[in-house]
Parts: structure tokens; C-alpha cells; sequence
């Protein structure tokens, strides 16, 4: 069952690499008390999500944050190593939290899988963004397999 509109976020662990090296972060700590946006990408460093979907949410953070916005986080199904280096690859800094979701618990809690195993590639995170308040999704924006529109910082922006 995919989470929805007004569902609460579940409580899980991901991932974050910081100067200090692996943490835990939990999605309680992540979103209790603020508005985050999160999206999510089938994988780093793969074609859509490097040369469109992380690059959009970079050049519009500050506008994102303008609308009260206290974290952008990015998900995928990598581990935290790889999460860091594609942000270090993407010039993220400090504009997007970078978190690993390694064995796809939270992606898994939510109902957002994509098998990609006939792609060689296993299981991954469906492609999707969302707008969560105080641990409750007020904007749920899921793309179907191989597409890339309602997940665009563009069109999260036009839902602010």
C-alpha cells in the first residue's frame, strides 16, 4: 500500500555522511516539527536523476526554502557513500540532505518499490516527491515508471 495524502510517515532509519562519518537519522527526528520536501530517485548517478532531478532541486533550493521549507532531502535506494559522493559530484553543499535508504526499509514502509531487477539493477525507489508537515504527507506526487513531471522541483514549487 503506497502512502497517501494525509497519511503519517512511518518510522524508519536512513543514512546520512557528514564530516564525522555515517549517522543514523531517523525519520521522527527528520520530520517531526517541520516542513520538508523529499524526493526521491530510482538511483545516483543514473541519467534522469543526475542531469534532471537532483540538478532541479539544487538551482531551486533557495526558492524552495523561501516558502518555508526547512529541509530538502533527497532518497535512494544507495548507500551513504554513494549518496555523499553524488552530492559532492552534483555541488549540493548544504542545499539538499543527501540520505540513504540502503536496504529499502523506509522506501519499502511506504509502498514506493520499483523492482529493477531485469535491469540488473535490484530493488530501487520509484521515482516520487512530497510534502510532509510535521511527519504528515500533505502533497503525495508519484510518477509512473519512467516518468519525470510531478516529481520536478518545478512543479513540488507550484504545490507550496
Amino acid at each position: 500500500m503506497s502512502i497517501k495524502t494525509g497519511d503519517k510517515i512511518p518510522t524508519a532509519t536512513l543514512k546520512h555522511k557528514t564530516a564525522s562519518g555515517i549517522n543514523d537519522i531517523s525519520t521522527d527526528e527528520l520530520f517531526s516539527g517541520k516542513k520538508v520536501v523529499v524526493f526521491a530517485v530510482p538511483g545516483a548517478f543514473t541519467p534522469t536523476c543526475s542531469a534532471k532531478h537532483l540538478p532541479g532541486f539544487v538551482s531551486k533550493s533557495a526558492e524552495i526554502k523561501s516558502k518555508g521549507v526547512d529541509v530538502i532531502a533527497c532518497i535512494s535506494v544507495n548507500d551513504a557513500f554513494v549518496m555523499d559522493a553524488w552530492g559532492a559530484d552534483q555541488n549540493v553543499n548544504d542545499k539538499i540532505m543527501m540520505l540513504a535508504d540502503g536496504s529499502a526499509d523506509f522506501t519499502k514502509a511506504i509502498g514506493q518499490v520499483l523492482d529493477l531487477s531485469d535491469k540488473g539493477m535490484g530493488v530501487r525507489c520509484a521515482r516520487y516527491a512530497m510534502i510532509v508537515e510535521d511527519g504528515t504527507v500533505t502533497e503525495m506526487l508519484s510518477e509512473e515508471p519512467g516518468a519525470f513531471e510531478v516529481s520536478s522541483a518545478e512543479y513540488v514549487l507550484g504545490k507550496l
